[in-house]
């Protein structure tokens, strides 16, 4: 005997959340966004607004009534030479820049800098309040590398924040806020990207929203360069950097007929302007695994 619930969903297709992370991170990002959003599919951007390209990603997306936006709340700056800072301006959070005023490159670092919690709730505030200025609408926020969701006090700040903006929470782990299963492609080696992620695709949850994070980027002289201090994953073996393949090709996976000819007869794509709408802000709720 069915339950009332698998009664209701059958039916039902399966419902996919893309989530695009680190856009506004550079031009690279921004023309692959766009070239995402041309499609017409839903999915959700989160958009790195301490950095110095998320104008143009802002006049992008205005574009694009598909193309949902959520403020990565962003505390580290994990490419060599290429580096961002707070928005609040270094001196006005002294604990959470190295000696140059940049961001650290990994959450282990801020956190040996003994960062100060009223300079994170500062910066993250205003953060958002740079999203909120610029003139799209903003549905969620969510952690860059997970940072501000890594310990209880970090969380709590964006929990808070949260509430206070009237925003979603999207989480770098499986301790989700909307009952979302949870993939990330970021780590899959690049040989077998594409099939992981078929594979899911075949594979999804039939009641819950299955998130999968997303970076995309076109591969350019810009972007080829960019040497990822955070992790040997986006490296070769004798350390030539690989994050712009990665990016290519999970932009390459997103655009090819064997995914987008499977929406609306495998799956319906949402994002989370749609997920927050059908379940409401009030049932928002951290899934309580361990973080």
């Amino acid at each position: 005997m069915q339950t009332a619930s698998a009664q209701k969903a059958k039916g039902k297709l399966p419902e996919v959340l893309l989530r695009i992370d680190d856009i506004g991170m550079n031009h690279a990002t921004n023309m692959a966004i766009e070239k995402l959003a041309q499609t017409g599919m839903p999915f959700s951007a989160s958009v790195m607004f301490a950095c110095p390209w998320y104008q143009e990603t802002v006049a992008i997306l205005k574009k694009y009534p598909n193309a949902d936006v959520g403020v990565h709340l962003t505390l580290t700056a994990e490419w060599k030479y290429y580096r961002w800072g707070p928005v609040t301006g270094r001196s006005a959070v002294p604990s959470l820049v190295d000696s140059l005023g940049y961001f650290f490159p990994t959450g282990e670092a801020l956190q040996n800098n003994n960062y100060q919690l009223d300079e994170i709730e500062k910066e993250l505030t205003a953060q958002i309040e740079r999203a909120l200025a610029s003139g799209v609408h903003i549905s969620y926020i969510d952690p860059h590398m997970g940072v501000a969701l890594s310990t209880p006090e970090l969380r709590a700040i964006t929990e808070k924040l949260a509430r206070k903006y009237k925003l979603g929470i999207s989480t770098l782990n499986s301790n989700t806020y909307f009952g979302e299963t949870y993939t990330d492609m970021w780590g899959v080696p690049v040989e077998t990207k594409k099939q992981e992620f078929m594979k899911f695709i075949h594979n999804l949850h039939p009641t819950n929203p299955n998130l999968v994070i997303i970076h995309i980027a076109e591969s350019s002289p810009e972007m080829d360069v960019l040497v990822d201090m955070n992790s040997k994953l986006m490296n070769t073996a004798d350390g030539k950097p690989k994050a712009s393949l990665h990016r290519q090709t999970e932009l390459d996976m997103l655009l090819s007929p064997e995914f987008r000819n499977l929406a609306e007869k495998k799956f319906t794509l949402i994002n989370y302007r749609s997920l927050i709408k059908a379940k409401g802000l009030d049932t928002m709720k951290a899934s309580g695994e361990k973080l």
